[in-house]
């Protein structure tokens, strides 16, 4: 028996009984599109998470009070040896390849302003944090280079503080209150949108010293520095961490830079889509199995026509061939429809859903594929096996 007599027999046979072969095939297509929605998600979000930390440039990096080698908020933020001061800010304008050192308090305050109030997110930075961070001034101007302990009473609105606080009407030198304090409007900044979850917009901002006072708090958040792009990272943290050491007589402060930022939260998101891919699996699991009992189901029907062509000169293994190429191409055929359902699902949601983050994963997506064909061959080996072992007068006497 030639290859091409087994490739008639597998399509003949598979085309012979298309409402069976279709509900197989079903099995494993849903498997694939599921792999294929699951990790578009996992690797949108993962570009997501890029593009919003990115979105403010690629040479940026955070120090934050107390000692730790994870990301996130350590117990030092709250209990450290020494505070992170506005001083050693202003020290860190002197390290070498430093542009510009933004001293940052954050929180929420209510804010009061011609009869209206609003709960909104303040940030007490520094004068250099719009230049660090390429947010835009709409109307007026940022936070002004006072002295570092004696700021000027003065706070810049957000694009939506400012629409809900005073509508379109010019709020340049205009009074509010900050959790009760007063404070003198100078400028309004140009809509940024949200990161992570974090509307941009909805806040105020005010010098850094001010907010030391209004959330009663001994020393900053954090220390955001900006450095010149084609500086290399590890002089950079370098020259910080020798400055600070100095001033603070011992390491503790944390430096994150914001590729491991990236390689944190990246790693994170990967565990993630490994996770839904693996989700996306057990339904190939379950096709597979379908694939299994038809396959055995068909070994049973065709025992007189096995019986014939081994009558005839046919192989053992020839026999094999024909029942294993049948299983694979029921499960190529239903990973290559999972594939196209999976990839259409994917850019419908594109189309109408912008805001979702899906990307389709071109790696996931073939290993969906070469898993469904395996698992075809695995289903169907016994069934193939079982079918090349009867004997030729068996087989023809059975019915």
């Amino acid at each position: 028996m030639r290859a091409g007599d087994i490739v008639r027999f597998t399509v003949r046979s598979v085309l012979a009984h298309r409402m069976r072969s279709g509900l197989t095939a079903l099995g494993i297509a849903v498997g694939v599109t599921a792999v294929v929605l699951l990790t578009s998600i996992g690797e949108g979000l993962n570009r997501y998470v890029a593009d919003q930390f990115t979105q403010f440039g690629t040479s940026t990096l955070a120090i934050n009070p107390g000692k730790t080698t994870t990301f996130g908020l350590s117990p030092g933020v709250l209990n450290s040896i020494r505070p992170l001061s506005l001083q050693d800010a202003a020290a860190l304008k002197r390290a070498p390849f430093v542009l510009n050192s933004v001293p940052a308090v954050s929180g929420s305050a209510s804010v009061e302003a011609r009869g209206r109030e609003r709960t909104v997110n303040v940030f007490a930075v520094g004068p250099e944090f719009h230049r660090a961070f390429k947010f835009n001034v709409r109307l007026g101007s940022f936070l002004p280079e006072d002295e570092l302990d004696r700021p000027r009473p003065v706070a810049v609105l957000g694009a939506t503080a400012y629409e809900e606080l005073f509508g379109n009407a010019n709020p340049l030198n205009d009074r509010i209150r900050v959790g009760g304090d007063r404070y003198r409007i100078i400028g309004v900044m140009e809509a940024k949108g949200d990161m992570l979850g974090i509307d941009l917009d909805d806040t105020i901002y005010i010098p850094a010293a001010s907010g030391l006072v209004l959330f009663n708090r001994e020393g900053l958040h954090e220390i955001d520095i900006l450095y010149e792009e084609s500086a290399p990272v590890d002089e950079v943290v370098a020259g910080i961490r020798r400055i600070l050491l100095a001033r603070h007589g011992g390491e503790d402060f944390t430096i994150t830079t914001q590729q491991q930022m990236l390689d944190v939260l990246g790693s994170i998101l990967n565990v993630l889509t490994v996770g839904v891919a693996a989700l996306g699996g057990i339904s190939l699991l379950v096709g597979g199995v379908g694939i299994f009992t038809i396959m055995t189901i068909a070994v049973r029907e065709r025992t007189p026509e096995i019986g014939l062509l081994r009558a005839v000169g046919a192989a053992r293994s020839r026999i094999a061939q024909i029942f294993l190429g049948e299983a694979m191409v029921l499960a190529g055929i239903g990973g290559a429809a999972g594939l196209g359902v999976g990839f259409g699902i994917v850019a419908v949601i594109e189309l109408t859903l912008p805001a979702m983050p899906v990307r389709i994963s071109p790696v996931y997506a073939l290993l969906a594929e070469s898993i469904a064909i395996l698992i075809g061959l695995a289903a169907g080996f016994l069934p193939a096996r079982k079918a090349a072992r009867l004997e030729p007068l068996e087989a023809l006497r059975a019915e």
